[in-house]
């Protein structure tokens, strides 16, 4: 097994053991803080561009298999891991963790500090990183720090078309059909579509770059916009797209990336956490419950609502509720508009893995969509 290095952008270096493919990947360090779920994870296109970091100490022991992947590939950029398992012990296993890496090409390191390396994300922020093996770990640190100094940054980084479908498909609903959803693809997880046809909801998924009058050709009963990679800010079309479709009063429903566009295309801005949510513990409050829920996360950015709990939509959408409240930091980790049928999540309800204590979240779409249908019919 070959020497491999983790180089960050502010001269720090870790020195262990090639993981997966050899070679040199860049991207921004994140650290996940899940015990379970590291297949998920992997296979998440929230990731895209991302470096991963597992704070659970031991990874791989069960495996992967075809099942419990979250999309088609391996997204992550890189991957680090204290101690990898040497041996696979689960009945529905298909391949080694490691094997699955170097099968798509993901570079990764194992045997370093993952302890030591959090503290210290946490203490500096998240920033650009390196992993280099085989014969690139034998550069000299000044030329492996150059490289990562020279990657691009997530701030400013549009990754939607890279992970979106590049053609419109439909998956049909489950049992007695209960209305239609379009979905904007932005890195959805198959999760997700689970959710919302075990519900009875046939889902028509279009492309990252889809226009309005696209999603609503069909008419559908619902638009939403799923969780993905990149920085908000980019997203200038889907964004136009939202507000086009927030002025028909269609009903909307937002997850994690969903539920930036959704703050931008109600007027607020966005901006950057020091090293964000990811992770399958995250409290999390509702207020219209006032329940604390245990929480999914994936993400660096957040939406910025100044004052509330209820505010006015600077875009004109009417009256606006923080309905959720990450308890760790005072993120808003929730919108619901009052005036218009449209509500969002920062975290993930279909928490695959993780807690499903905010699955309630696809049935509030269902009472969304019943609820206009009523307005309709008044």
């Amino acid at each position: 097994m070959s020497k491999a290095l983790l180089v960050l952008e502010d001269g720090k270096i870790f020195t262990g053991l090639s993981y997966g493919a050899e070679g040199t990947t860049l991207g921004e360090v994140v650290f996940c803080t899940g015990m379970t779920g590291y297949q998920e994870t992997l296979t998440d296109p929230s990731y895209a561009g991302q470096i991963v970091v597992q704070t659970a100490p031991h990874i791989g022991n069960t495996g992967v298999n075809t099942r419990d992947e979250e999309s088609a590939k391996v997204w992550v950029a890189g991957y680090v891991v204290r101690d990898a398992s040497r041996i696979v012990s689960n009945f529905r296993s298909e391949n080694t963790l490691e094997g699955e890496l170097a099968k798509y090409g993901v570079v990764g390191i194992r045997g370093i500090d993952t302890r030591a390396l959090t503290r210290h994300l946490r203490d500096r922020g998240v920033m650009r990183g390196g992993v280099f093996s085989g014969s690139e770990a034998d550069k000299t640190p000044e030329e492996l720090v150059a490289l990562v100094q020279s990657a691009k940054k997530m701030e400013g980084l549009s990754l939607s078309d890279v992970v979106s479908t590049p053609n419109k498909y439909v998956v049909a609903a489950e049992g007695e059909v209960f209305g239609k959803v379009a979905i904007l693809d932005l890195g959805i997880k198959g999760s997700t579509i689970e959710n919302m046809i075990s519900r009875g909801l046939e889902v028509h998924v279009y492309p990252a770059n889809s226009t309005a009058s696209l999603l609503l050709e069909t008419n559908p009963d619902a638009v939403f916009y799923s969780n993905g990679p990149g920085d908000p800010e980019t997203a200038e079309g889907q964004v136009a797209a939202l507000r086009e479709i927030l002025k028909t009063k269609t009903p909307f429903f937002g997850i994690c990336f969903g539920n930036q566009l959704l703050g931008r295309a109600l007027g607020f801005g966005t901006y950057k956490l020091a090293f964000g949510h990811r992770g399958i513990n995250q409290p999390v409050l509702d207020r219209r419950t006032g329940k604390v829920e245990v929480t999914a996360h994936n993400h660096g950015f957040a939406v910025k609502v100044e004052g509330g709990p209820e505010v006015e939509s600077p875009a004109g959408f009417g009256r606006v509720r923080v309905s959720h409240v990450s308890l760790n930091d005072d993120v808003v980790e929730g919108l619901e508009c009052v005036d218009i049928p449209a509500y969002s999540v920062q975290y993930h309800p279909e928490a695959a893995a993780g807690p499903h204590d905010s699955n309630y979240l696809f049935d509030r779409l269902l009472e969304l969509i019943s609820n206009n249908r009523k307005t309709k019919n008044a």
